[in-house]
């Protein structure tokens, strides 16, 4: 808590199934003051009664499991938030989210029931009622697509996430392979599969974007550079804009077609170059993938 008595509240709200346990463990592991399934109704009242007795930033787990009937109360939670916002409160809300097939998927897996799941709907028809019914706090959201990550992955980016100071604009650029899917929630996506492409250098091919060859290579093509500078102009424009809307979160998607060379390359460069413009970090979901 600040001396004049605000908090730095992290909401972590989204997909049932997507990672929201993962992230608010990872969050009480450093340091947060935890609390899970709140109606979103109650949001407020409870920073009210809770806020004067700790003395540690609060995470505070809500979605649809908190309430009766088809998602209930979920969407109050908006409006609390710029209740908060408005009494002081700097309250940042990450949304978890992954493709639906991959959240069939896991509930297979675990054979647990998705919480909203009865016997008039299919577990695809449920995942997609969810999706609609937190149609309004996503948009209000930074976004975590868990669909290619494992735990340590997760837990790494909400760490990342949690350090970003409260009340700053934040980008994030994700690097990724068309060929493995769009991630979600991108707000901004460049496509810069037109460059020439180090896969085809046989001695290029295991590297990644990160190792200094391949850098070297796509450094030295002016058309990259080319394409470097039209998108930092791009973002240099407009990222103010963005800013003052005012948002606190902005996820800009580079895509190669593997996610591993040019994508890796350019997002790390483009975080460099709008260094000035915000909170930077950097996500590469597909680097780990082999060629």
């Amino acid at each position: 808590m600040s001396a004049d008595g605000n908090l730095d509240i992290l909401l972590i709200t989204g997909q049932s199934g997507a990672g929201k346990s993962v992230a608010l463990r990872t969050l009480e592991d450093s340091g947060f003051y935890c609390v899970d399934n709140i109606p979103a109704g109650l949001l407020a009242d409870l920073v009210l009664r809770i806020g004067p007795r700790i003395d540690a930033p609060l995470a505070i787990g809500v979605d649809t499991r908190s309430a009766a009937g088809d998602g209930g109360d979920i969407g109050a939670l908006p409006a609390q938030i710029e209740s908060l916002r408005d009494a002081g409160h700097a309250v940042r809300v990450l949304f978890f989210e992954a493709r639906p097939e991959v959240l069939a998927r896991r509930f297979s897996e675990t054979r647990r029931p998705h919480p909203m799941q009865d016997k008039g709907r299919t577990l695809t028809e449920t995942i997609t009622l969810e999706r609609e019914l937190l149609a309004d706090v996503a948009a209000v959201a930074h976004h975590i697509d868990s669909s290619d990550a494992g735990a340590a992955d997760l837990a790494g980016w909400v760490r990342t996430f949690a350090g970003t100071p409260a009340g700053h604009f934040n980008v994030l650029f994700q690097s990724f392979g068309f060929k493995h899917g769009t991630p979600l929630g991108m707000d901004l996506v460049f496509d810069v599969r037109c460059l020439k492409n180090p896969h085809y250098d046989p001695a290029l091919r295991p590297q990644t974007g990160r190792d200094a060859e391949v850098a070297a290579f796509l450094a030295a093509n002016e058309t990259v550079q080319a394409m470097r500078r039209d998108i930092a102009a791009f973002l240099g424009t407009w990222l103010p804009r963005y800013r003052d809307e005012p948002r606190s979160y902005l996820t800009v998607g580079i895509g190669c077609t593997g996610g591993r060379h040019r994508s890796v390359w350019l997002a790390e460069q483009l975080a460099q170059d709008c260094a000035g413009l915000a909170a930077m970090q950097i996500r590469h979901r597909d680097i780990g993938r082999a060629s």
